[in-house]
């Protein structure tokens, strides 16, 4: 395998596909009609329909269900709000939210679920803060100390399927051929895979609301 990060396709109303090397290998007993060999990338497919029996594996049940890839959202609330406090600016954009709930489970003093404005960015330490945008999977919470925007965080690429939830990427895995939302961060993200999101391929928490479950029958 060579030393490139892994890649995520979209395929059309269908699955992910998580390329893990980029470098066509020869497939063994497999030749064309000339008695060529055959070669491909190195992959695998996962489950974005939410109806697989093999999850996250896909096995085909996207194309029996008619499952559509169609982003649902107008874009409006794709926006980056800006949050200015004494020490620390909080930014969000709510386009982008997989609704996991790290921030306002963790730090309700800063993240005030059900209040307008729902962040308070003087409500804690500058380092509690940080610790808690750190959490978030989606990429929608970031933030600026001193004029300086924080980097994104240096881990290796990791695609980690979370209990009856999106897929959580990380790690800096290309997303190929899909705009990212405003000031989203390109380490971290969470990709849908109950098949209902208004904001495919992103999740936006319709899980939650459909009680899907990833039990493989």
């Amino acid at each position: 395998m060579n030393n490139d990060k892994p890649k995520i396709a979209c395929l059309p109303n269908g699955p992910y596909y998580l390329l893990n090397d980029m470098t066509p290998q020869t497939i063994p007993n497999l030749q064309d009609a000339n008695g060529d060999t055959c070669a491909t990338v190195t992959g695998v497919a996962l489950c974005r329909c939410g109806g697989s029996r093999n999850k996250p594996f896909c096995d085909g049940t996207h194309g029996k269900i008619g499952f559509t890839d169609e982003k649902q959202t107008d874009g409006r609330l794709d926006k980056r709000q800006d949050y200015v406090g004494q020490r620390i600016t909080i930014h969000d954009n709510r386009g982008i939210c997989a609704h996991a709930g790290y921030c306002t489970d963790r730090l309700k003093s800063v993240f005030k679920l059900g209040e307008e404005p729902w962040i308070d960015p003087d409500g804690a330490t500058a380092e509690e803060i940080i610790d808690t945008i750190k959490q978030c999977p989606s990429g929608a919470l970031s933030y600026t100390v001193d004029g300086i925007e924080s980097c994104d965080q240096d881990r290796p690429p990791m695609v980690t399927v979370t209990k009856d939830g999106p897929y959580a990427v990380t790690g800096g895995v290309e997303l190929l051929d899909q705009p990212m939302g405003e000031g989203a961060s390109t380490e971290h993200y969470t990709l849908c895979r109950c098949g209902g999101s208004k904001n495919k391929p992103f999740c936006d928490g319709t899980h939650w609301h459909i009680g899907f479950s990833d039990d493989k029958t």
